[in-house]
């Protein structure tokens, strides 16, 4: 009885606590200046612009698809042409307007507590993923890119998934073996030849890497060509296989009728 009146009086405080958070800062939602009820949520508008990514997609590079049979043996017609290095790609939401305002203020803004509340929809996504991974990587970002920004915005999704995951992360297992130019305007080919050779292991943590499954994490998922040269240089590394798991993924142009 004791040990329940004590885990009461514990809920009780906490509900307490929030009570005052909320009255000394209301609750706003994560993407905009909307009212909410809760910290950290988003508001209707927010939430119902996102798209979750749901069957079907590629079964490799986790591209959507627009139609239930679309690709080849369940491929998308870049994985059956040039198959990435890594075994499978997930992301928790299709890359549109409403994930970019998380994305995006987390990414440059210093809006860091973003970070959490995609991490789970990142965990519920790639639950596939996770349950096989023995160790979570981020992507790396550049020494200059990291000073000026301070922060490496994949690490910390790595570091919130590993928690919900209870899996060990490494965020500075992988390096930036050179500086690389932003790869937007870029197609797909140029992006695989420009971060060809752009990214290794760092020697002290090779010996971590070395007969595992390394679960990859990263904000935003394009044409995979980072994602591909992080994977290589994991595999040289002796893991044993890469999955990549991302915030969002840029879907395919669609197709116009000719």
């Amino acid at each position: 009885m004791r040990a329940a009146a004590m885990e009461g009086a514990a809920r009780y405080a906490r509900l307490g606590g929030k009570a005052v958070l909320d009255a000394l800062l209301p609750p706003h939602c994560l993407a905009c200046d909307e009212r909410v009820l809760d910290q950290g949520t988003l508001c209707p508008s927010c939430f119902t612009g996102l798209h979750l990514i749901v069957p079907p997609f590629c079964d490799q590079c986790g591209l959507p698809f627009e139609h239930e049979g679309e690709g080849e043996a369940g491929l998308c017609p870049r994985c059956v042409a040039a198959p990435p290095a890594f075994d499978r790609a997930r992301a928790a939401f299709t890359y549109n307007e409403a994930v970019m305002r998380l994305v995006l203020p987390l990414k440059y803004g210093d809006r860091t507590e973003l970070a959490a509340p995609l991490a789970r929809h990142m965990a519920a996504a790639g639950a596939a993923l996770l349950a096989e991974a023995e160790v979570i990587v981020p992507v790396p970002l550049h020494r200059w890119r990291l000073f000026r920004r301070r922060y490496n915005q994949a690490a910390l999704l790595a570091r919130q998934i590993g928690r919900i995951a209870g899996r060990p992360v490494l965020p500075d297992a992988l390096r930036r073996l050179r500086a690389t130019p932003p790869l937007g305007p870029m197609g797909a080919e140029v992006r695989r030849a420009v971060m060809h050779g752009a990214i290794g292991v760092a020697s002290r943590l090779r010996g971590r890497i070395l007969g595992r499954r390394v679960l990859l994490v990263d904000d935003v998922l394009t044409s995979g060509a980072t994602a591909n040269a992080c994977a290589e240089a994991l595999l040289d590394a002796g893991a044993t296989a890469v999955e990549v798991l991302a915030a969002a993924r840029v879907p395919a142009p669609r197709r116009t009728p000719s």
